[in-house]
C-alpha cells in the first residue's frame, strides 16, 4: 500500500498537536485533523480558562484583605461580561499560536471531524476524501458525563459551556466531587455566588490525601460554601424564577444554573474504531501499552482518551515519545516511554492543592512502616489580613531508605512549590536531603524544609 501520509494525528488538542509538530520536525508526512478549535480541552475549556476565572475570583479577597495593610479600597463591582471577552481573546491569541506551531513545523492541518474507515484508512468528513496512513494516532481527549437519564438534564451545563455563561448566576448548583467541581465551586463564590455543591460519596476529591480533602472541605464551608453529601438530584425542575434541583434526600435546591462535572469519559463515540480492529478497555477508554499503542501495532493513542493520567502534561508527554520513537530514529533518539510515576498535581482551589507521590493512605498500603511529618500554620498574609487562611504541609518517609513518598500542600502557591517539590521526589529525594537544605525566610515553602519531629509513625499490623 502506498501511503498519502507518515502519521495521521486525529484531534488538536495538547497531546496531539505535540506529536503531529515533532514528527514533522523529524521529517515525517505529517496531518492532524481538528472539527472545533485547535488546543483542544486544555486551552480553549479547561485549565487555561478556569486559571483565568480562578485569577479573577481571587482579586475579591484581595480587595478585602487590602485594607490590614493600610490600604483604601473603595466600593468594587465585577463585571462578567468583560471576564468572558477577555478569556475569550485570550484563548484565540493561544488557538492562533498553536496553528501557527504547526504550520512552521510543516504540519497539514485540516479543520474537519475524522475517522477511521480501516486499519490505515481516515475519512475526513467535511471533505469525504480517504487519506491512507501508515501510522495514526488517536489524541480526541474526552468529554463531560451527564445523567441523561435524569428528568430535567437538558436545564443543566457542564464545564463547556459555563464559562460562556450570556449572566452571571447569583446562584449555582454544583454536582460533583472531584477537581473540576470544586475549582468552579471556588470560582463562583469568589466572584459573588451563592454556591451549593452535592456529591454522591462521603467527602470530594476521591483519591487526594485525606487532610487535603478535609482541609479544602473547613476552608471552602468557612468561605459559605454549602455541602450537601451522600446525596444526588433526582430531578430537575424549570421553573420561571429558575430552576429548581430536587434531592434523594428531599433537598428542594434553587438557582439559577445547575452545573454537572460529574467526570469525564474518553471522546471514542463515532471514531470508527470498530471498522479498523481497535480494542477499548473495560473502563471505555482506549486500551494501550506502555508505549501509547493500541493492539495494532501502527495505531497509537495518548492523552484523556486513554484514561490512564488524565492530565495536560501527560498527554504533551505521551504525544511526544510516540513521535521520538516512530520517526526519531535517523537523528539517534531511542524509543521512550513515559513514566506516570511521581506526577505533581495541583487544583486550583482557594486555597491551592498540590501533589505529588502517595497519599497518606497509599503509602500505609504500600509499605509496612510509614514516617509522617505534617505541619499547619496561620499563613503570614493573614496576620494583618485578618482572614482565617491556613497552610497545611505534609510529607510521607519511608524510614528504612529515607525517601520521601509523598509530598501534599494546602495553601497559597501550592502549585508553585509541588512543581518544584516534584523535581526533588522523582530524583529520590531523602528526608536527610530536605533538612540539609537551607530554608529560605520568610516563606511558607521554608516548612518543607523545617519539619524535624515526626509527627507520627505508622505500623502496618503483621
Amino acid at each position: 500500500m502506498e501511503f498519502d501520509v507518515d502519521l495521521f494525528v486525529i484531534g488538536g488538542g495538547s497531546g496531539g498537536v505535540r506529536a503531529a509538530r515533532i514528527a514533522a520536525g523529524h521529517g515525517a508526512r505529517v496531518m492532524l485533523a481538528e472539527e472545533f478549535r485547535m488546543g483542544g480541552t486544555c486551552v480553549i475549556r479547561g485549565c487555561v480558562p478556569k486559571k483565568l476565572y480562578v485569577l479573577a475570583g481571587r482579586f475579591a479577597r484581595d480587595f478585602r484583605e487590602a485594607r490590614g495593610f493600610g490600604w483604601q479600597v473603595g466600593e468594587t463591582s465585577h463585571d462578567w461580561n468583560a471576564l468572558v471577552s477577555a478569556k475569550e481573546a485570550e484563548i484565540t491569541r493561544l488557538e492562533g499560536l498553536y496553528a501557527k506551531g504547526q504550520a512552521s513545523a510543516g504540519v497539514t492541518v485540516v479543520k474537519s471531524r475524522a475517522v477511521l474507515e480501516g486499519p490505515h484508512e481516515v475519512r475526513i468528513v467535511n471533505e469525504n476524501r480517504v487519506v491512507h496512513a501508515r501510522n495514526i494516532l488517536l489524541a480526541t481527549g474526552g468529554r463531560p458525563n451527564l445523567d441523561h437519564g435524569l428528568p430535567g438534564i437538558e436545564h443543566v451545563v457542564t464545564s463547556d459551556e459555563v464559562f460562556d455563561l450570556k449572566e452571571f448566576p447569583r446562584r449555582i448548583l454544583i454536582a460533583g466531587g472531584g477537581y473540576i467541581a470544586l475549582e468552579f465551586a471556588g470560582i463562583f463564590r469568589d466572584l459573588g455566588a451563592e454556591v451549593a455543591v452535592i456529591y454522591r460519596g462521603e467527602k470530594p476529591l476521591r483519591g487526594f490525601d485525606v487532610d487535603l480533602r478535609d482541609g479544602l472541605i473547613d476552608a471552602y464551608s468557612k468561605a459559605g460554601i454549602r455541602f450537601l453529601f451522600k446525596d444526588t438530584f433526582i430531578r430537575i425542575e424549570k421553573t420561571a424564577e429558575g430552576l429548581i434541583g430536587h434531592t434523594r434526600a428531599g433537598e428542594k435546591l434553587a438557582a439559577d444554573q445547575i452545573l454537572f462535572a460529574i467526570g469525564r469519559a474518553p471522546n471514542v463515540e463515532g471514531l470508527g474504531l470498530e471498522k479498523a480492529g481497535v480494542a477499548l478497555g473495560k473502563d471505555g477508554a482506549i486500551a494501550v501499552d506502555s508505549a501509547s499503542r493500541t493492539n495494532l501495532s501502527h495505531i497509537f493513542a495518548v492523552g484523556d482518551v486513554t484514561n490512564r493520567v488524565n492530565l495536560t502534561p501527560v498527554a504533551i508527554r505521551e504525544g511526544h515519545a510516540v513521535a521520538d520513537s516512530l520517526f526519531g530514529g535517523p537523528k539517534g533518539i531511542q524509543p521512550w516511554q513515559v513514566d506516570h510515576s511521581n506526577i505533581p498535581t495541583a487544583v486550583f482551589t482557594t486555597p491551592e492543592l498540590g501533589t505529588v507521590g502517595l497519599t497518606e493512605a497509599d503509602a500505609r498500603a504500600a509499605f509496612p512502616v510509614v514516617d509522617l511529618y505534617k505541619t499547619s500554620f496561620r499563613a503570614m498574609k493573614a496576620t494583618l489580613s485578618g482572614a482565617d487562611d491556613r497552610v497545611m504541609m505534609k510529607l510521607l518517609v519511608n524510614p528504612e531508605t529515607d525517601r520521601i513518598l509523598g509530598c501534599h500542600i494546602l495553601g497559597e502557591g501550592a502549585a508553585e512549590m509541588i512543581q518544584l517539590v516534584g523535581i526533588a521526589v522523582k530524583m529520590g529525594a531523602t528526608k536527610r536531603d530536605f533538612d540539609s537544605t537551607m530554608a529560605l525566610h520568610p516563606s511558607a515553602a521554608e516548612e518543607l524544609v523545617t519539619m524535624r519531629t515526626r509527627t507520627a509513625r505508622f505500623e502496618r499490623a503483621s
